[in-house]
C-alpha cells in the first residue's frame, strides 16, 4: 500500500545562495498531519580520482559545521546552472586536486541527511588522471586544502578506523572498492 505524504502548506524559514530551509505542514499516513523542517540544497558531486596504481586522491579541509579538518573527496556544488554533473566533477577536480582525468564513470548517488535535507551528491569516479597545467588559486577554507594519495585499501581502512567521517568520502570509496574488487562491472556510464 502507497500513501502520498501531501504538503498542506509551506513557510520559508531562510532563502540562502546554497540553501533555502522551509517547514512543511505534511498529511501523515495515520490520518493526521506533521511538520517537518525541509533544508534545500543545490546538491554536489564528488569524485573518486584513482591512479594507474590503485591509489585515491583525498583532500582534508577545515568544515566549520563540525570545527574541524575533515578527509575528503574533491567535491562541490551544483552550482553552474545547466552544466553536466560530469563537467562539474571535471572542474571540482581540477580545482581542489590539480587533477584532469581521461575517464568518468558513475560510482553512486547518495542523499546526504534525508531525514531533513533533499540534498543529493553524485560520486563519479575518474581514471586516467593527468595534472593540469595551472593550478587554481585557492580562498576561504580551500587556501589550506592538504592533498594526499592513499592506497585505496588503505583509504577503506580509514573509513574503518573512523579516520574519514565525511559521508561522501564514506560512501565513495567503499563503492569504488567494491566496484574494484567486481572488476569495474558494476560502473555506469558518466552521464
Amino acid at each position: 500500500m502507497s500513501f502520498s505524504h501531501a504538503v498542506q502548506s509551506r513557510v520559508t524559514r531562510y532563502e540562502g545562495p546554497i540553501f533555502s530551509v522551509f517547514t512543511d505542514e505534511v498529511t501523515m499516513s495515520s490520518g493526521g498531519t506533521a511538520h517537518r523542517d525541509v533544508v534545500q540544497n543545490k546538491g554536489a558531486v564528488g569524485v573518486v580520482a584513482l591512479d594507474e596504481v590503485g591509489r585515491v586522491v583525498l583532500i582534508k579541509q577545515y568544515r566549520h559545521a563540525v570545527g574541524r579538518r575533515l578527509w575528503e573527496l574533491p567535491a562541490g556544488l551544483r552550482d553552474v546552472e545547466g552544466e553536466d554533473l560530469s563537467r562539474t566533477a571535471a572542474r571540482e577536480l581540477a580545482e581542489e586536486a590539480d587533477l584532469e582525468a581521461g575517464q568518468y564513470h558513475l560510482l553512486i548517488d547518495l542523499f546526504t541527511s534525508p531525514g531533513f535535507a533533499d540534498e543529493t551528491i553524485r560520486i563519479f569516479l575518474a581514471r586516467d588522471l593527468t595534472p593540469v597545467h595551472s593550478s587554481f588559486e585557492r580562498t576561504d577554507e580551500e587556501a589550506d586544502i592538504e592533498v594526499a594519495w592513499i592506497d585505496l585499501d588503505e583509504a577503506v581502512a580509514m573509513v574503518f578506523r573512523g579516520e574519514i567521517t565525511n559521508a561522501a568520502a564514506v560512501g565513495g570509496l567503499l563503492a569504488a572498492a567494491r566496484a574494484r574488487d567486481e572488476g569495474w562491472a558494476t560502473l555506469r556510464p558518466a552521464n
